[in-house]
C-alpha cells in the first residue's frame, strides 16, 4: 500500500504554508510557569523584565485565542486553518529538534515564522497515521533567535490502551532526580500554556474516550524540566536540544529525571522516565565546545 493512499484527500498543497505571530513572555506568565515547572532541585528563577528567558521557555509566547466554537472535542483548536484537516482525533506531539541562536529575554517582543514542511502519511502498526513536520523561527527585539523543527503525529484512537515499546533507562547515570506529579502540575503546565487538551486535565475524557490509563503528562513540560536539568547539570548553555517522545507519562506516578553524559563529551543525553526504568521522554542537549 503506498504511502499516500492511505487517506484521501492528498495533503501536499498544505506543504510550505506560512503562519506569522506575534507575542512575547511577561513576567506574569514566566512566574506561571515558573510555578508549574519547578521542584526541589530547580533554581530560583528572577523572572523580571529583561532576565534571560530559561530555555524552551518560548513555547508559552504564543497562545492561540480560538473561539469555543473553534475548538475539537479534545480541546485543540479544529485543524484545517494552518494545520491541514487530517482525519484522526489523536494528535501528540512527536519530537523536535531546536538550535539556540543568542538569548531571549523576559518582556521581550518576539515573532516567530512558521512553515508546514512536511505532511507525510504511513501506515504504522496499530494503522494508519500522519506527521506533520513545522519549522519555526522565533526572533526577539534583541537579536536572539531559536530555529526549531516539530514533528506533531496524528492516528486513530485505539478501543483499548496500548502501550508502545519501553526504551530502558541509559546506564551510567549521571544524574537521576525524582519530580513530584500530580493534577495540579498538569492544570497548572496547562494554564500557563493556554493548552485545553483535554487528556491532561478531564480524567474522564482521557480514560473514556482516548483509553489512557490515567492523565497524560505534556510533552513540552517533559522537555522543559530536562533541558532544565542538563544545564544544570552540566553548567552549559545548549546550542541544540533534540527530543523524541517515546512513552506516555502519566499523572499518578512521580517522574524522573535522568541524564547521561557523552563519553565523547561536549553533550548528554536526557530524558524523563519512570520507576520501572524505561524512558518518556528521550532526548540530547549539546553545547558549543
Amino acid at each position: 500500500m503506498s504511502a499516500v493512499s492511505l487517506m484521501e484527500p492528498d495533503y501536499t498543497d498544505w506543504i510550505g504554508r506560512t503562519e506569522t505571530r506575534e507575542g512575547g513572555v511577561t513576567p506574569n506568565l514566566a512566574g506561571m510557569l515558573d510555578a508549574a515547572v519547578s521542584h526541589d532541585l530547580s533554581p530560583v528563577r528572577d523572572v523580571r523584565a529583561g532576565m534571560v528567558l530559561p530555555s524552551l521557555w518560548h513555547w508559552v509566547a504564543f497562545p492561540e485565542f480560538v473561539p469555543m466554537s473553534e475548538l475539537g472535542d479534545d480541546g485543540h483548536p479544529a485543524l484545517g486553518g494552518f494545520l491541514p484537516p487530517l482525519p484522526f482525533r489523536r494528535r501528540m506531539w512527536a519530537g523536535g529538534d531546536v538550535r539556540f541562536k543568542g538569548v531571549l529575554h523576559v518582556g521581550e517582543a518576539l515573532s516567530r515564522v512558521s512553515t508546514i514542511r512536511a505532511v507525510t502519511q504511513k501506515a504504522g502498526k496499530t494503522g494508519p497515521m500522519a506527521f506533520v513536520t513545522v519549522d519555526h523561527v522565533t526572533t526577539g527585539e534583541q537579536g536572539g533567535v531559536i530555529e526549531e523543527e516539530q514533528n506533531i503525529v496524528y492516528l486513530n484512537i485505539p478501543q483499548t490502551f496500548r502501550p508502545p515499546r519501553q526504551v530502558p533507562v541509559p546506564d551510567r547515570l549521571a544524574c537521576d532526580e525524582r519530580v513530584s506529579m500530580n493534577e495540579v502540575r498538569l492544570f497548572r503546565y496547562s494554564a500557563a500554556t493556554y493548552n485545553a487538551h483535554r487528556i491532561h486535565y478531564d480524567l474522564t475524557y482521557a480514560q473514556q474516550v482516548e483509553k489512557y490509563p490515567a492523565l497524560v503528562v505534556h510533552g513540552p513540560m517533559q522537555a522543559t524540566m530536562a533541558i532544565e536539568a542538563a544545564e544544570r547539570h552540566t553548567g552549559r548553555p545548549p546550542a541544540q536540544f533534540t527530543y523524541r517522545v517515546v512513552h506516555p507519562m502519566f499523572h499518578d506516578s512521580d517522574m524522573r529525571l535522568v541524564g547521561a553524559l557523552d563519553p565523547a563529551g561536549g553533550a548528554i543525553e536526557i530524558g524523563t522516565a519512570t520507576f520501572e526504568d524505561y524512558l518518556g521522554l528521550q532526548a540530547r542537549m549539546e553545547w558549543a565546545t
